[in-house]
């Protein structure tokens, strides 16, 4: 018989926290994305970034398996009824996202918590977005050095919005938030 992982009702209560602070981020994003794609499509990669903040804000901080993941659904949620349009992009990112970092932190037993392993799963989250949209937004319409800095912005922005999501996490922690959220 499989061990049953149990989740805690103040680890789901400062996972719903998190993902409502970063769904209202989220929203925000969503609402100035089509002006960003339309005006300096190029910065795209930087807006869909902020995606990655759930999941790092409540791995950091609890260190515990599935709370990326429903950190993510909440935020997802929280963005769908910003902008109720995008319920199915807000949940499939959600998915994917969380699901990705969720998966690179059982790769590890989820006892493995340096810094490093967080931007990994950044890089990865980044290079697959920017594979799907490459296609999605006809990223050959652009000079070369245009396609270089596209996909680059695609990696660089989860990675930038993972360093944010840490040095949140981290001073929630230090706050002592951990220590009430308990298994």
């Amino acid at each position: 018989m499989a061990a049953r992982t149990r989740i805690s009702t103040s680890v789901l209560l400062t996972s719903a926290a998190i993902g409502v602070a970063t769904g209202v981020l989220q929203a925000g994003a969503g609402a100035i994305s089509g002006f960003v794609s339309a005006g300096a499509p190029i910065l795209y990669g930087l807006v869909l970034g902020v995606h990655v903040l759930p999941g790092v804000v409540a791995q950091e901080l609890l260190r515990r398996p599935w709370v990326a993941l429903i950190t993510h659904m909440v935020a997802a949620l929280v963005a769908s009824a910003v902008v109720p349009l995008w319920i199915g992009r807000y949940i499939g990112t959600a998915i994917l996202i969380g699901g990705l970092q969720e998966i690179i932190a059982a790769t590890s037993r989820y006892k493995r918590w340096e810094p490093w392993r967080f931007f990994l799963s950044a890089v990865i989250v980044g290079a697959v977005i920017a594979a799907a949209i490459w296609f999605a937004a006809d990223v050959t319409r652009f000079p070369l050095w245009g396609q270089i800095v596209y996909v680059a912005l695609f990696i660089v922005g989860p990675v930038a919005w993972t360093a944010v999501g840490l040095a949140i996490g981290s001073a929630l922690r230090r706050a002592g938030v951990a220590r009430r959220s308990q298994l």
